[in-house]
């Protein structure tokens, strides 16, 4: 594939450079913009010729000048951000042009194109919509626009890290959200491998932000599978029409009364360059660099794995502690099992050394000691009666035969030390980001643009475990033909995982690597029965049994923790290799090895214009590859190539009725992947204008969601070694695992027989099967109606207000099961986590109100937004990880004295329960306020802002088990904003 878009490549620099050749008789356009009523001239307006798309912007002396193709008359337009665009017809002398402009802010006048993939104001849009643009950009008191999306209307987020964010809308919230779409200038943002965008580490850089549109619900019939539960979509700058240089820098503090550290640095730069010849060839670049230490994940609850839920205890007073954010302890053995193991291994062992002349060792001790607990002097006289080649071994199994024998081997678990995160992920957070762009207009219409968005960082991702992301990088690179009618578009996002790795599995190794568990556990086990027998309490024969136990063990900081962990987390995780009869000879790895691509292209014809407009008439067609490259530390791909190929077409038809009150729309999509049925999403609107700037909107949209890559090829271990992810393909849970033919159990059946099993008498009839469907996991659906409202009471007051219902149908979601590839008399039991579609439908509803308010220079804004789950499945989780009733409020002035405005938002969100495959466990409620004030300095085109995030500095966590964010504390400069 990648050769394939090399041709294209070459084809498309081809028909650029024979279109240099034919450019046309240009002529030269100049003039002045000044403030109508100050008068001082106004730097960085965009002019541009109306119907044109190139133009240019003012210097600091106002002045701008540039040239077209365009024929007199022709209408000048400057906009500018906080200002009402002013359009000037010219008729004769093209310099010399005189524009003035006044201050204005215009509720509802936004434009926006991804609620129909069509331009229309934001007020007459048929679904809910949200929009930034460049002026609220500049306003923001966040540290990044990505970090505001929270202020937007019924927005969510979980924040992972520093800078890794998933954003969410109307429930089902997630780390790493498949259920949410984001594009950037059309390209689908998501990593190949995971499904879901990496937030904004590789994205669009701040200062090259035109606008930002979301689409809260169903999207499927306009943009494909995914995005049931929303889009996000991120439009870039145009060197046209933003040329010139402009640079960001802010430097500031976190961690500001954090226990976990002391207060650290945090610094971001930002440049973008833009450049245009003759209204025909563009050129830009963008660069940003963050650098900042990351918040620290510290929520040490006691975590039960099998009921999901937070039990009491800590490691001093629970034997099977499992802390959340500490790892190698999800290593775990119940006592009895582990010393009946011992028993029957050193049964069988003696047998073996004897020549069969001592079949039960057990047995015979037995009979030489009757009812009575052998005492050290009994024991000492019985091995000497032994052949001393046996003694050892013998020796070894007294402590369990006393343990079994006397009962003080309690039925409970047992879990390895761990080590906390901050001792095992790399919280020196940094984020490269880097983009250019070619522009070319064959004419006043038609645009070619070859584009690289390229991006590298280290970052913490929760998915199934806490994945320490260091030194990826993804590059995403396109070629698009556009014009008034048509587009064109081939891109490739090419994904590479770097030095990451699980830090789970790091873990659990360090310690394998430190001493075995086949060491661990029975030599934890023996001791505690030592110290029982000496009169020892039980948690006193606990604390001395651990502390033998972890004898050599390897702490943080010392030489054998640094020289483990750094071989263990550049080893990768299919070179891992366990040598049970030398523990010493093992390999272990936790680093995955992801190069996986996408390539994609589409097209799309708006036949409005060739109907002269009687109807809105839109096809387009898509087709995409996925492009599975893990070297099998995550898919099941190693030895052999793994694509997916995807195809889809749409249309849309709309049509204004009643001297345009109604418009009603229709539209239709139909998507096939490889390894499932195709699905046709439909999609009906219709928006009603009961007054001017005033109407209501209703809608009935579907939308669906395939498996993800990683819901139908992972391979992978997680939780320190103790599970295997596998995919719901019939390929893998059958083909590979043989879970139809050797059927695996229950957890609940499972646990009952661990239960008999830690009696001394194991009930295999407590088993109870689990069978998969044959056809494997498939596609889930989502049914979305929605009645809204937006317009405008008032000139200075807007309103949006809409309620919705959805209903959801085979929702994906997982089941774990032990598969016995041992025998009944001898069983060894494998844990598989595998995806599957949850029985029954699921539905949830709920709704926002929004208001926007003008006094004089003053914006009052404030949203709140209500969800709520309806009666759930039999056995379904419940992951709609939502706050049932979230709000926004946010006042600020953009020039409350002369060059001086502020800008302060407040959010606060209820208390709710998360369920995710990492944790489970409530989310307190939480506020936050974010704030700025800022300097404008015209005479050098600059703005200085001083602000901060959750500047009351309350720490406070998204979603359980992620960290916990304070304050960041930032003063900023900004050039040519």
């Amino acid at each position: 594939m990648s050769r394939i878009f090399t041709q294209i490549f070459y084809v498309f620099m081809l028909v650029c450079a024979t279109g240099f050749a034919s450019q046309a008789q240009n002529i030269t356009v100049s003039g002045t913009v000044k403030d109508k009523q100050t008068k001082e001239p106004l730097s960085g307006v965009t002019v541009i010729v109306k119907g044109q798309s190139g133009g240019t912007s003012t210097n600091s002396d106002g002045a701008f000048t540039f040239t077209t193709s365009a024929k007199i008359p022709l209408t000048i337009s400057a906009s500018y951000i906080g200002y009402g665009v002013v359009e000037k017809q010219v008729t004769g002398n093209t310099a010399n042009i005189s524009i003035e402009m006044e201050a204005a802010v215009v509720l509802g006048g936004d434009v926006v194109v991804s609620a129909s993939r069509t331009p229309e104001r934001i007020l007459e849009s048929p679904v809910s919509i949200e929009r930034m643009s460049a002026a609220t950009i500049k306003d923001i008191a966040a540290p990044s626009f990505y970090d505001a999306l929270n202020n937007m209307k019924g927005v969510e987020s979980s924040m992972q890290s520093l800078t890794f964010k998933s954003i969410n809308t109307r429930g089902f919230n997630s780390n790493g959200n498949t259920r949410f779409n984001q594009y950037i200038d059309g390209m689908d943002n998501q990593a190949p491998g995971l499904n879901f965008s990496v937030g904004n580490i590789v994205g669009i850089t701040e200062l090259d932000v035109d606008n930002v549109e979301l689409l809260p619900g169903a999207s499927s019939a306009l943009y494909g599978a995914g995005g049931i539960n929303g889009t996000l979509l991120m439009t870039s700058k145009d060197p046209f029409k933003y040329p010139g240089a402009s640079f960001q820098y802010k430097t500031g503090v976190n961690h500001v009364n954090d226990d976990n550290t002391s207060t650290k640095p945090f610094n971001q730069l930002d440049v973008r360059l833009a450049k245009s010849w003759n209204n025909k060839f563009g050129v830009k670049a963008a660069f940003s660099f963050l650098q900042a230490k990351d918040w620290f994940a510290n929520n040490y609850s006691n975590f039960d794995r099998i009921s999901r839920t937070v039990k009491p205890g800590d490691r001093n007073s629970d034997t099977n502690y499992d802390g959340i954010n500490s790892y190698g302890d999800e290593v775990s053995q119940n006592m009895r099992n582990v010393a009946l193991s011992v028993q029957n291994a050193t049964i069988s062992g003696i047998n073996t050394g004897s020549g069969g002349a001592i079949p039960n060792i057990k047995s015979l001790i037995d009979g030489a000691f009757g009812a009575a607990i052998p005492n050290a002097a009994q024991q000492a006289g019985f091995l000497s009666s032994l052949p001393a080649a046996l003694r050892p071994a013998v020796q070894n199994y007294f402590p369990f035969y006393v343990g079994l024998k006397a009962n003080l081997i309690p039925d409970q678990n047992v879990s390895r030390t761990g080590y906390n995160e901050e001792n095992l992920v790399d919280y020196d957070t940094k984020s490269l980001k880097v983009s250019g762009a070619l522009y070319y207009n064959f004419s006043s219409t038609i645009q070619a643009v070859a584009q690289a968005n390229w991006g590298t960082g280290t970052s913490v991702y929760t998915g199934s475990d806490r994945y320490s992301l260091r030194n990826f990088n993804i590059g995403q690179y396109k070629l698009e033909l556009k014009g008034e009618d048509f587009s064109l578009k081939a891109y490739t996002t090419q994904e590479r995982s770097g030095d990451s790795y699980i830090s789970s599995i790091l873990g659990s190794y360090i310690n394998e690597v430190s001493k075995p568990s086949t060491t661990w556990f029975p030599q934890y086990i023996g001791n505690y029965v030592g110290a029982r027998a000496a009169g020892q309490t039980d948690a006193a024969a606990h604390v001395f049994a651990r502390g033998v136990a972890n004898t050599g063990r390897f702490e943080p900081g010392s030489n054998g923790f640094a020289t483990a962990k750094d071989q263990i987390m550049n080893t990768t995780i299919s070179a891992t290799s366990i040598n049970a009869a030398d523990p010493t000879k093992s390999v272990y790895g936790a680093k995955f090895d992801d190069k996986s691509n996408l390539y994609h292209y589409e097209g799309m014809y708006n036949l409005t214009n060739a109907f002269n407009k009687v109807v809105e008439f839109q096809v387009g067609a898509s087709y995409r590859i996925y492009d599975l490259n893990s070297a099998g530390t995550i898919f099941d791909d190693l030895g052999r190539q793994i694509d997916i190929e995807e195809y889809g077409a749409f249309a849309q038809i709309g049509k204004k009725l009643f001297n345009d009150k109604v418009k009603i729309t229709f539209a239709g999509r139909y998507d096939k992947s490889q390894n499932f049925e195709g699905r046709f999403t439909p999609r009906i609107t219709g928006v009603f204008t009961v007054a001017k700037n005033n109407n209501i909107r209703v809608s009935y949209q579907t939308g669906y969601r395939n498996p993800t890559t990683q819901n139908q090829y992972i391979d992978l271990s997680v939780g320190g070694g103790s599970q295997r992810l596998i995919g719901g393909l019939p390929e893998i849970m059958f083909g590979k695992y043989k879970l139809d033919a050797n059927k695996p159990f229950t957890d609940v059946s499972y646990r009952a027989f661990l239960a008999s099993a830690a009696t001394g008498t194991p009930n295999p009839a407590l088993l109870q099967q689990y069978t998969f469907d044959a056809k494997g996991v498939r596609p889930e659906s989502v049914q979305s109606y929605e009645l809204g409202y937006k317009g405008l009471i008032l000139p200075n007051l807007l309103i949006d207000a809409y309620g919705y219902f959805n209903q959801y149908k085979d929702f994906i979601t997982a089941v774990d099961v032990y598969q016995n590839v041992g025998t009944l008399a001898a069983p060894t039991f494998v844990k598989f986590g595998v995806p599957v579609n949850a029985q029954g439908s699921v539905n949830s509803y709920g709704g926002a109100l929004g208001l926007d308010y003008l006094v004089g220079k003053y914006n009052i804004s404030g949203n709140v937004s209500y969800n709520q789950i309806g009666d759930l499945p039999v056995n379904y989780i419940n992951d709609f990880n939502t706050p049932k009733i979230r709000y926004n409020l946010g006042f600020g002035n953009k020039e409350i004295v002369k060059n001086f405005g502020f800008n302060v938002a407040y959010r606060w969100q209820d208390r709710f329960y998360w369920n995710s495959s990492f944790a489970s466990g409530e989310v307190p409620a939480y506020s936050s306020l974010d704030a700025q004030v800022s300097l404008k300095i015209p005479s050098v085109m600059s703005v200085i802002k001083l602000g901060g995030s959750n500047v009351l500095n309350k720490y406070y966590t998204t979603s359980f088990g992620n960290p916990m964010a304070g304050a960041i504390y930032y003063v900023g400069i900004t050039f040519n904003p």
